[in-house]
């Protein structure tokens, strides 16, 4: 390889581990060498020499059903892995939605198999977070952990701002009962987007105008039915996610309650739900991919060695569509 590429083995074995100093004509002399020779790095045996594996393990902290249901993860999921492969490191996803699962992941980890951990939806309190901290491996969140958000660096958009802006905007179109349904309470989303909620409307954001629900679509649709029997002239609502939201507009549609005319209904996500609904979703775009990034670069900083490195927080956009 060194002498179809012309220069040292040092140079190729730097080539090889990404290390910052090399010049870009050796490196392109390298790098046009591996391709025209086909060659493929022995990973097992790069690990003897640098340490590392070359992967990083993803924990999903939901359970089998809500992953595949919400189009959020494959969203994150993609742009994970195509950042992660620029740097020729692989991801492996394992799901932590039981005790099981957790003890799984933690031994994995344990056992050397990961350089790094990308969280994801992960709840307050869970004990796997407290194992992976003692471990002192490399660990980023993306969005919050509740309680650890000085400890785990994360990557979120900005979900109370978001929040707001989409109860302005139903109280500017003269919506005056302005009910919510929130995700899980021991999740950022769900807390900072009632904060949100709160923010805007005071007073008026009682509970009786308040219910939760789990993200999934069902949630959705059973948490409007107990506002319409709670609140039966509530005239707008603003749903925490679009998963959520389209099963709140399947059960004011099943109610006779007319969107937007009777009931107007707002989301948040931008997800691919948010255009099939009928009628197509008012809501709240939150940046997935770039939120995604920038976890993948907090991850990758704390791998190569970097220190500290502070939270990432992105704006989000109000979309105006026919819900609302």
């Amino acid at each position: 390889m060194a002498a179809a590429a012309g220069v040292s083995r040092g140079t190729v074995s730097r080539v090889l581990n990404d290390d910052r100093y090399v010049s870009p004509a050796a490196h392109a002399a390298v790098r046009r060498a591996i391709a025209e020779t086909g060659y493929i790095v022995n990973r097992n045996a790069r690990s003897l020499v640098t340490q590392r594996t070359g992967s990083v393990v993803m924990v999903l902290s939901e359970p089998h059903e809500k992953v595949f249901e919400d189009p959020n993860y494959s969203t994150t999921i993609r742009t994970a892995i195509r950042r992660l492969g620029e740097r020729d490191v692989s991801l492996v996803i394992m799901l932590a939605g039981d005790d099981g699962d957790r003890e799984r992941v933690v031994r994995y980890v344990r056992g050397g198999h990961a350089d790094g951990v990308l969280l994801m939806s992960t709840h307050a309190g869970d004990p796997m977070v407290d194992e992976l901290e003692s471990m002192r491996i490399p660990a980023v969140a993306c969005g919050a952990v509740v309680g650890k958000e000085n400890v785990i660096p994360y990557a979120a958009a900005d979900d109370r701002e978001g929040a707001r802006q989409m109860t302005r905007y139903l109280v500017e179109q003269g919506r005056r009962k302005i009910a919510t349904i929130t995700g899980p309470m021991d999740t950022p989303g769900g807390i900072q987007r009632l904060e949100g909620f709160a923010d805007v409307l005071g007073r008026k954001a009682s509970r009786k105008l308040i219910e939760h629900g789990d993200w999934t679509q069902l949630s959705g649709e059973s948490a409007m039915a107990r506002l319409l029997e709670r609140t039966p002239d509530l005239d707008a609502v603003f749903v925490a996610s679009d998963l959520m939201a389209a099963g709140a507009l399947s059960t004011l549609r099943a109610a006779g309650r007319r969107v937007p005319d009777d009931v107007a209904v707002g989301g948040f996500d931008d997800s691919s739900v948010a255009a099939t609904t009928h009628p197509p979703l008012t809501t709240i775009r939150q940046p997935l991919a770039d939120v995604a990034e920038e976890t993948v670069r907090l991850l990758l900083a704390l791998i190569d060695g970097g220190g500290p490195v502070d939270p990432v927080i992105l704006p989000t956009r109000l979309i105006v569509r026919e819900s609302a």
